[in-house]
């Protein structure tokens, strides 16, 4: 199977009234619960608005985001399915929670780090 990241980007949800946020985290946990169910959920967490901290090679930290970045991550999930079409089927269901418009991306396989994970009793 292949993991897919589906995300948002910060501000994504920002039209939902207040007084329908409860409504949106209802449908959206039934959407989690479902992906669960299904055996595809991963992970997925929202991120802390505009809270990001770089880490330059020499060990320097300054305030995130880059600079250049004009978009931030308001949330994502990881999802392991047998194909882009299935990943973009989830991504609709998200979309269709959240009331946002969501992007997928494939992630790049990387056999040795899963070994090591393997080895360490970690699940993947």
């Amino acid at each position: 199977m292949t993991r897919y990241l589906i995300s948002f980007n910060d501000g994504g949800m920002d039209h939902i009234p207040r007084e329908e946020l409860a409504d949106v985290s209802k449908v959206t946990h039934a959407v989690v619960q479902e992906a669960v169910n299904a055996g595809v959920w991963v992970f997925g967490a929202g991120l802390e608005r505009q809270q990001a901290s770089v880490v330059a090679t020499d060990g320097t930290v300054t305030d995130g985001p880059y600079p250049e970045t004009k978009e931030v991550i308001g949330g994502f999930v990881v999802v392991d399915v047998p194909s882009r079409e299935e990943a973009l089927e989830w991504a609709g269901k998200i979309a269709a929670s959240c009331r946002c418009a969501q992007e997928v991306r494939e992630l790049l396989p990387d056999p040795e780090t899963d070994a090591m994970l393997r080895q360490a009793g970690r699940t993947i």
